[in-house]
């Protein structure tokens, strides 16, 4: 299944414009409002608001102040769930983000989901190598592929070892903003769904690279609704479709990117999915990251009591 009914998110307690990820984050601004986690947090629960309103079962949990963790409301980085009951951890670039990984978080899922194996790629941040997660990689589930652009915070060693222990096919390739400036996370230039992908293909400079992944995206029956440089700054990327607890499909974005969509694209979309979305605009100035960035899919599978 390319989507879940189960959601995990991270509640923030101190929300800020984080300095060690805005040097190759180009989407992150630092905001002059005194009131960045107030803002942040009210649009949060919005957020899980909706999607539980929506019959979307999300597990919250909440972040600590000790350690200091700013970025912890974007937890598709440090870990992602598996059908097979599969956990994986990553390698993450910045130090305060790689604390971030809590035992007590994994341990907390027990209890609904079966756990068989967890596999822990952290190990690479002693050699300065990165993979971080479902923001490094967008994936294809149904058709076990994983896409991913280069860049320091995505790298070739540990993509080909998730691949392999994940049983993959990798799709690599480069991807640049509108400045030439290496995008740092996939999702926030393409999205999977079940039988589409938004992508930003002007951003694969490349013109091999560019028509392999087109390629591979047309001959795994995904419909392609390409989206400009403009649209991906409105992180019109960084979409995710979950499943309902009836099993209706949704695709879940912020409000920003909703509104730079056109009525095209709109309607191309609703074929597949019903479109939902909130106001993250203090979150994604000063995090750089939207509503998939927020989402860490639990596809870990249920146990039945």
């Amino acid at each position: 299944m390319q989507t879940t009914n189960h959601i995990l998110m991270i509640r923030p307690v101190d929300f800020k414009f984080n300095e060690q990820t805005a040097e190759n984050n180009k989407f992150q601004v630092a905001s002059t409002e005194s009131d960045v986690q107030v803002q942040a947090l009210k649009e949060f629960d919005g957020f899980v608001d909706l999607l539980r309103a929506k019959n979307v079962d999300v597990t919250v949990v909440d972040d600590t102040l000790q350690p200091d963790t700013p970025d912890s409301i974007f937890p598709n980085n440090w870990v992602s769930f598996h059908e097979d009951g599969a956990i994986f951890l990553y390698p993450m670039f910045s130090e305060n983000r790689r604390l971030e990984r809590r035992q007590e978080i994994l341990d907390g899922l027990k209890d609904k989901f079966e756990v068989s194996y967890i596999n822990d790629l952290s190990f690479y941040e002693t050699a300065n190598i990165f993979l971080e997660g479902t923001g490094s990689m967008v994936l294809d589930r149904i058709n076990k592929i994983a896409y991913a652009c280069l860049s320091i915070r995505t790298e070739v060693e540990a993509f080909n070892n998730f691949c392999q222990l994940a049983g993959y096919k990798s799709v690599i390739f480069n991807s640049v903003d509108a400045s030439g400036f290496p995008i740092y996370h996939t999702n926030v230039m393409m999205c999977i769904g079940d039988r589409f992908a938004v992508i930003c293909l002007d951003s694969i400079p490349n013109l091999y690279e560019r028509d392999f992944v087109h390629k591979v995206l047309t001959s795994t029956g995904k419909e392609i609704i390409t989206i400009s440089f403009d649209q991906m700054n409105h992180f019109a990327g960084n979409m995710l479709q979950v499943a309902t607890g009836d099993g209706e499909s949704l695709l879940v974005m912020s409000e920003q990117a909703y509104r730079s969509l056109t009525k095209n694209q709109i309607d191309t979309l609703e074929k597949y999915s019903r479109i939902i979305y909130a106001p993250l605009y203090t979150i994604e100035k000063n995090g750089g990251g939207s509503a998939r960035c927020m989402l860490a899919e639990i596809h870990l599978p249920e146990i039945k009591h």
